[in-house]
């Protein structure tokens, strides 16, 4: 597989918020990323049961073919609400290092902070999300319903102090104003 350069996307390239009829795309883009062992992640048993896109949602496409989503899920820790869960973040491989991911990520932050999310969690690598602000959250501060190396859960503070607020077992809630499936 051959990655695009920069000048393949530069005029081509489309964001937008997720919508209903992406579903079937999204689909096929997550498991062309990540194969089947996706569902065993833990993210997924935070979204299961769910069915349905947040607001924040985002996807990339060039010439109209998805190449890249993030998927973000309302979610309560502890029973307080305000908080989302990051993930996961898709790029097709052939269009990996053109900061098609970062842009994802970052008008999806403006539109959350604009709604009055306080807090973004996620499960990753630091190197990468730490970029975006993202720091280690204290060990067992915030649980996961599955197994989840505990060093890798991260969150973003979108309102100063938020964290402090957030402690107990992560779950999904469908989102108001939701659409779709997935």
């Amino acid at each position: 597989m051959q990655q695009k350069s920069s000048t393949d996307m530069s005029e081509n390239l489309v964001t937008r918020a997720v919508t209903s009829r992406d579903g079937a795309a999204l689909a096929a883009l997550h498991a062309h990323v990540f194969g089947p062992g996706r569902f065993a992640r833990s993210a997924y048993r935070v979204r299961e049961g769910k069915g349905a896109f947040s607001p924040y949602c985002r996807l990339a496409e060039i010439s109209g073919k998805l190449v890249a989503s993030l998927r973000l899920t309302d979610v309560t820790i502890g029973g307080a609400s305000g908080a989302a869960l990051l993930g996961p973040l898709a790029v097709d491989p052939v269009y990996r290092g053109l900061g098609i991911g970062s842009r994802l990520i970052n008008e999806s932050l403006a539109d959350m902070k604009r709604a009055d999310i306080k807090l973004v969690v996620l499960v990753g690598d630091a190197p990468y999300y730490g970029r975006f602000g993202f720091r280690a959250v204290p060990l067992a501060q915030i649980v996961f319903p599955g197994p989840v190396d505990p060093q890798r859960i991260l969150a973003l503070e979108l309102s100063d102090g938020a964290l402090a607020g957030y402690r107990g077992v992560i779950a999904g809630v469908t989102p108001p104003g939701a659409s779709g499936s997935g």
